[in-house]
């Protein structure tokens, strides 16, 4: 008596969710250990079979893929498919080394499995590899084996075959092309020994393939397979970075429904985006507000596709966790920005809040939001920097010195990125945090704010080049000096160091009474005249000068201190002199 059919779905969802735990186990141990407990346990073959194609690929890289061999033998066709389309492709051409590479470990992993599969499903693939590899001539009946040249060799007396030369410039390359040289050995053999007419039907088909068509094809079919997990074309895939206001974002309401998950609970997830969700954000806090929610599934499955969408727009290799983990915080920050602009007040942006929004709103409109909140501010960067002064005159972006190089140069990008200045290790990062996106604009609107000052001044440049390293601090400091000394800046020049001595005894003074005899600052009466003599030269009040740029001086004024505060008068060197043009 058969089974009734609910009997057996419920079965198989045991079945289905029994695999999903150890997977998860599995995941969580040293990729050595994932190895040895996936090849003792009692059914070795579906737990490897219920990774999903992605999460399979990972693996096998952390492993180490000449290591894996083992899980390589009892992979799936899908699994096989997934690891060719995503190693074996360098944009829209086939990649021979890499080719000659997966394709031998596949053939070491499981020969008679790896020639079954190629015959019955990547024939076209082969047989252009084949074509691009080696040169294949039939014995006539009438014609000696001498004649067909030493350089090749047959297993038949009857189909003869030569290995096609490949250019090598070095140890790399003499390793790639005896890489490939074995390969191609070993399957023409396995070939061969599976079956003989076959073996002669293929080399004979290599000889004769049409390779654009053939390589067009194979390209069309890998696009196909990889759409289905997110990898779109590179023209489709770029798509992401177009920009939506968040008033726009109703246009992409979807809506889950509320038993979403109960056919998405059992569906394949590639588990290692999820996995590397490390940060507490506001993404991070809606995914644990869902996790008992049936529309989760559908959201990781989402989440998994937009990280790979982004690889592809990227131009990006994947192919170990700490790369994937770049990727996943891009989309995490996103995401986060992107929630915060969907709310008119970022403090009522709970966890709440964030999961309605993601079970009314697809990820990758709300990622678009995100990263259309960091491309209108470069966007601004870049309409003002067609109508700014310092460009007009001929100077470059080094003007604006260090710390506002960085900010400007981050926006300025094609893909702008917020200035970390390594305070998380590294130069630039993507933008994660409204804060971040604050900062950076604060920042922009200092650098506007000091452009049009200058814009305003009466004085003249020589040529650019002719002071330098020109930066807007040693040129406005330097301009005051002269302004206060009573020398012309009309062109503006260099200041002899007996010029400027005068000048620096009166900047920082000598102060006995300090409590640091050996540190001076800069008195207050100075910082007075500073402020009158920009007000005077420029036409604008003081109070829109400190407006606009008081925090700017202040931090001017204790660049002095700190750089100069402990130098005597006697000890001023030109050479060592950063914040003033000394001749």
């Amino acid at each position: 008596m058969s089974m009734p059919e609910h009997e057996s779905d419920k079965k198989a969802i045991e079945r289905f969710h029994a695999l999903q735990e150890k997977r998860r186990q599995l995941m969580a141990l040293e990729p050595q250990d994932a190895m040895e407990r996936i090849l003792k346990d009692s059914q070795p073959l579906p737990l490897v079979h219920s990774f999903p194609e992605q999460d399979f690929y990972f693996l096998i890289h952390d492993i180490g893929p000449e290591d894996a061999l083992p899980l390589l033998a009892l992979a799936s066709d899908k699994q096989w498919d997934h690891i060719v389309d995503l190693e074996t492709w360098h944009r829209d051409q086939i990649d021979m080394k890499s080719a000659s590479r997966w394709l031998g470990l596949m053939l070491d992993a499981d020969p008679n499995r790896f020639i079954r599969w190629f015959l019955d499903q990547k024939l076209e693939f082969i047989e252009f590899y084949l074509h691009k590899n080696i040169e294949v001539r039939v014995l006539e009946h009438d014609q000696d084996p001498s004649e067909i040249g030493s350089d090749f060799f047959s297993l038949d007396n009857s189909y003869f075959i030569r290995f096609v030369d490949q250019q090598v410039t070095d140890e790399a390359d003499q390793i790639s092309d005896d890489q490939r040289k074995k390969f191609l050995t070993k399957l023409i053999r396995y070939l061969a020994d599976f079956d003989h007419r076959t073996y002669q039907h293929v080399m004979l088909e290599a000889t004769h393939v049409l390779p654009a068509e053939s390589e067009e094809k194979c390209y069309h079919w890998r696009n196909v397979r990889l759409a289905e997990k997110g990898f779109l074309p590179f023209d489709e895939a770029v798509g992401i970075y177009q920009p939506i206001k968040p008033q726009d974002i109703g246009q992409h309401r979807i809506g889950r429904p509320a038993d979403g998950g109960a056919r998405q609970g059992i569906l394949p997830i590639s588990q290692y985006p999820a996995r590397l969700l490390k940060e507490d954000n506001h993404f991070t806090r809606a995914l644990a507000h869902l996790a008992e929610s049936s529309a989760l599934p559908g959201i990781q499955a989402e989440f998994a596709n937009l990280c790979n969408r982004i690889i592809v727009a990227d131009h990006k290799t994947v192919r170990d966790r700490q790369a994937l983990r770049e990727i996943v915080q891009k989309a995490c920050g996103f995401i986060s920005l992107g929630l915060e602009g969907l709310v008119k007040d970022h403090a009522d942006l709970d966890p709440r809040k964030a999961a309605e929004l993601f079970v009314k709103y697809p990820l990758t409109p709300i990622f678009r939001v995100g990263f259309g909140r960091v491309l209108e501010l470069k966007w601004q960067a870049e309409k003002w920097v067609d109508q700014s002064w310092f460009a007009g005159v001929g100077l470059r972006l080094t003007f604006w010195g260090e710390q506002w190089l960085g900010v400007l140069g981050g926006l300025l990008l094609k893909k702008p990125l917020y200035h970390d200045n390594y305070q998380t290790g590294v130069l630039y990062r993507e933008f994660n945090r409204s804060a971040e996106i604050r900062e950076t604009q604060a920042v922009f609107q200092q650098i506007q704010a000091m452009d049009k000052l200058l814009s305003l001044m009466t004085f003249q440049l020589a040529h650019p080049g002719s002071y330098g390293f020109l930066t807007y601090k040693n040129l406005i400091l330097t301009l005051w000096a002269r302004h206060y000394l009573n020398l012309p800046s009309r062109p503006l020049q260099a200041m002899a160091l007996k010029d400027f001595k005068p000048f620096f005894d009166d900047l920082l003074p000598e102060r006995p009474d300090s409590a640091d005899a050996g540190q001076r600052s800069v008195p207050q009466e100075m910082k007075e005249h500073f402020l009158n003599w920009l007000a005077a030269d420029t036409g604008l009040k003081e109070f829109e000068i400190t407006e606009q740029l008081g925090e700017t001086f202040e931090d001017l004024f204790a660049d002095i201190e700190s750089d100069l505060g402990r130098v005597a008068v006697q000890d001023l060197d030109p050479r060592y002199v950063q914040l003033f043009l000394l001749a």
